[in-house]
């Protein structure tokens, strides 16, 4: 599998201390490649999107499964056939450049990770923008609850579970969710800020015992980084906009190119314009 490295990438933190948190400017970072890592908590306020790309015979069969599976992958904006930019929730981002970090997948098998994908782009290439759910951290932290990942600068993790999602057309598998700790006592105030924000996958799909959606060891997630969970906090689990990579190595369409877990498209749209 290909793999292009970077010497160096501005983190979340970093970005904070110099006071950048405008998504335009992040996204210019992004496409001169001084960010290449994973955005969970860049441009606090701000939505972040996944992104699906697939040729023009797929699209129908995947906004069918979108449609079919709305708090797995809540869609924010389809694009036209062949075009690389987008015109509502981050006009003139250019799908190819300005996400930190790709994903190629062909036939199913993931073939490599690229910092822009310039040189993939055919004419007959859909873009699905999906909520994620980096976009209500921001929104938990204002509420008082720690989130994990940001505390100690990694990524969210993520895991396949034993959940199928409503099949459409081709495609079919399992849902992908993301965890993050919560103390119990703070377990229905998370609930209730998440839920306010469907378009981001809103309320958990799960808390508590991972087992129970085929989760075998919570410290070895399928995507992203283990966080630790601490004494008196329990696993609360979201829908993940993953879950189409999941999908796609399932279903083994010929072609696919989507965002590297965690690496997200911060868009101009404000959390609170998601918002019930």
């Amino acid at each position: 599998m290909a793999v292009e490295e970077n010497a160096g990438s501005f983190s979340a933190a970093q970005l904070l201390e110099k006071g950048i948190k405008d998504p335009v400017q992040v996204r210019q970072l992004i496409r001169q490649e001084q960010i290449t890592g994973q955005t969970s908590g860049m441009c606090p306020g701000y939505a972040q999107a996944n992104l699906v790309v697939l040729p023009k015979e797929y699209a129908y069969d995947f906004l069918l499964f979108t449609q079919r599976n709305p708090k797995s992958c809540p869609v924010l904006e389809v694009s036209e056939e062949g075009d690389r930019f987008l015109h509502k929730i981050a006009p003139d981002a250019d799908i190819a450049r300005d996400i930190p970090k790709y994903r190629i997948y062909e036939n199913g098998v993931l073939t490599g990770e690229y910092t822009n994908v310039d040189k993939f782009w055919r004419p007959d290439l859909v873009s699905f923008l999906i909520g994620c759910s980096f976009s209500f951290e921001s929104e938990l932290l204002d509420a008082g609850i720690e989130v994990r990942q940001i505390s100690i600068g990694c990524n969210v993790p993520m895991y396949i579970t034993n959940i199928e999602c409503e099949p459409a057309g081709i495609f079919n598998g399992k849902m992908v969710v993301s965890m993050r700790p919560i103390p119990y006592e703070q377990i229905v105030k998370a609930v209730t800020v998440t839920g306010q924000m469907p378009r981001v996958h809103g309320t958990p799909i799960h808390i508590g015992d991972p087992s129970v959606i085929g989760i075998a060891d919570i410290g070895k997630p399928d995507f992203g980084d283990a966080v630790p969970i601490y004494p008196g906090e329990v696993p609360v689990f979201w829908c993940c906009g993953v879950t189409p990579q999941s999908v796609v190595m399932n279903v083994k369409p010929s072609f696919c190119i989507t965002h590297a877990p965690g690496h997200m498209l911060i868009t101009d749209v404000k959390n609170t314009e998601l918002k019930n």
